[in-house]
């Protein structure tokens, strides 16, 4: 999908030629004598459109109306004109004649929106219309092709709508691979997406097999990896934007392409959703795509242990004690926390790179979920100037996160007595004790992890891929390079 910015008030909106117009009108709108004014202030009244803050209510389509070049336009109201109205009132707009096969739509504000009301519309619209087709057989993909974004003064919004547009692309870029079923997304075609990405400006690329994790002693990657056919893949990404000497931020994705559980199997309601457990992975993938668009002066690397969690002859056993990377003993009493055994050995690794910062993504905990629901990320750092400039790149990109706790007491539960420590800690505080774990493997940076099983996907209906959190973290690494 083709974005484009121009300036251009309701006169000019009604001008441009477009299988559909949605035209947004916030509650301090001013009708003037343009015919889109015009109907539109005679929908307010009539009660067609609520101008109230707060209810934005169902989007108003007109067909062919006289003075309009398109054939279809939409007046959406956006009440207050907050980020969030702007966000429901857009996708009801593109709801309500995507089914028409709309390929080009026009966008107008009818008045000045603030700059997080920009960043809902674009994203709103790409969400709306995004559909997935790799695995269809006859795929009808998205009618949406090209979308102009009027605004009064357009100018003004140039740098977050080009970082937005991104965002976009590197959303879709990680709903791709999220959504891909686990024999469409191994972890060797995992590292073929990766290997694609280095074909942009300033991206490397380099897959270490398993020869080369044994080599650097990873055994508990290793260990999640052993119980599968398919082999593991250790992928690293590299997008220089400056010079060498200036310390990049290193992103860890966890990439497990399905998790079965290992013998901790899971149960079989709702198993094939953890295809979605390398969206941390597909996060990091997505990332790298936004930056090859913006091109930041900023240095970044990307880690991504991939394998599959499954349960043959070789898988390894509750019980079972492993060394990994950093030389520390674990204790592995249940195989389903897994994740946590491939980010550890991820984290040891990152400290060759000197980073300025480490942030892992992973779909770590159902506690998670069960804490934050899919509003929130669980954010974990103990380093407070980290914690808020992530917390601050969430608010400001509309990919929410929320700070949890990481005090010491919490470690308690992960004291074994066969290991330096265990690799689960029990069902109370599961997602902070899962944090508290993966600590002890970033002593020599500050780190921060995001816990995203609750907002990785949705279920039911409108299941797949969210995308998040793309745009939290390119936000946060384009403010860094300020």
């Amino acid at each position: 999908m083709n974005f484009e910015l121009k300036t251009f008030d309701l006169s000019g909106a009604a001008n441009e030629k477009c299988d559909a117009l949605i035209v947004l009108l916030g509650s301090s709108f001013k009708p003037g004598k343009d015919v889109l004014s015009v109907m539109a202030a005679q929908a307010f009244k009539a009660g067609d459109l609520e101008s109230a803050p707060g209810k934005p209510g169902k989007p108003l389509v007109l067909y062919r109306l006289a003075g309009v070049a398109c054939s279809r336009a939409v007046l959406a109201s956006v009440g207050d004109g907050s980020a969030k109205e702007v966000r429901q009132a857009v996708a009801a707009a593109v709801a309500a004649v995507k089914s028409t096969q709309v390929k080009k739509l026009v966008l107008c504000f009818a008045t000045l929106p603030q700059e997080d009301a920009v960043r809902a519309a674009v994203m709103a619209v790409a969400e709306a219309s995004y559909v997935f087709t790799t695995t269809k057989s006859k795929p009808e993909g998205r009618a949406i092709q090209r979308v102009i974004v009027g605004l009064p003064s357009a100018p003004k919004f140039k740098p977050v709508f080009d970082q937005v547009v991104a965002a976009v692309a590197g959303m879709e870029f990680a709903k791709e691979w999220a959504n891909r079923p686990a024999n469409h997304a191994t972890p060797t075609l995992l590292a073929g997406a990766a290997r694609s990405l280095a074909k942009l400006p300033h991206i490397k690329c380099e897959v270490l097999g398993p020869k080369e994790v044994a080599k650097l002693e990873m055994g508990s990657f290793m260990a999640v990896a052993q119980g599968s056919e398919e082999p593991l893949r250790f992928i690293v990404l590299r997008y220089d934007g400056t010079v060498k000497s200036e310390a990049p931020t290193v992103l860890v994705g966890k990439g497990i392409t399905f998790d079965s559980g290992g013998i901790s199997i899971k149960p079989a309601a709702e198993m094939d959703e953890m295809k979605f457990d390398m969206s941390g992975a597909a996060s990091v993938l997505g990332v790298f795509r936004a930056l090859a668009e913006l091109k930041p002066a900023i240095n970044v690397i990307g880690l991504i242990p991939s394998c599959e969690n499954l349960l043959n002859g070789r898988a390894v056993k509750p019980g079972d004690v492993v060394t990994s990377m950093s030389g520390q003993t674990i204790e592995i009493l249940n195989t389903d926390a897994e994740g946590r055994l491939v980010l550890c050995d991820a984290l040891t690794y990152a400290e060759r790179f000197k980073p300025r910062a480490v942030v892992d993504i992973a779909t770590l905990t159902g506690a998670c979920v069960v804490a934050l629901g899919a509003v929130r990320s669980g954010l974990f750092c103990a380093n407070e100037e980290l914690a808020a400039a992530l917390l601050t790149a969430g608010d400001t990109s509309l990919d929410l996160c929320w700070r949890m706790p990481l005090d010491d007491d919490y470690a308690e539960g992960l004291k074994s007595n066969f290991a330096d420590v265990a690799n689960v800690g029990g069902r109370a505080g599961g997602a902070i004790t899962a944090a508290k774990f993966l600590q002890r493997f970033t002593g020599k940076f500050p780190w921060a992890h995001l816990d995203i099983a609750g907002t990785a996907w949705k279920s039911g209906a409108a299941k797949g891929a969210t995308g998040r959190p793309v745009a939290l973290l390119l936000e946060y690494l384009l403010t860094s390079a300020k």
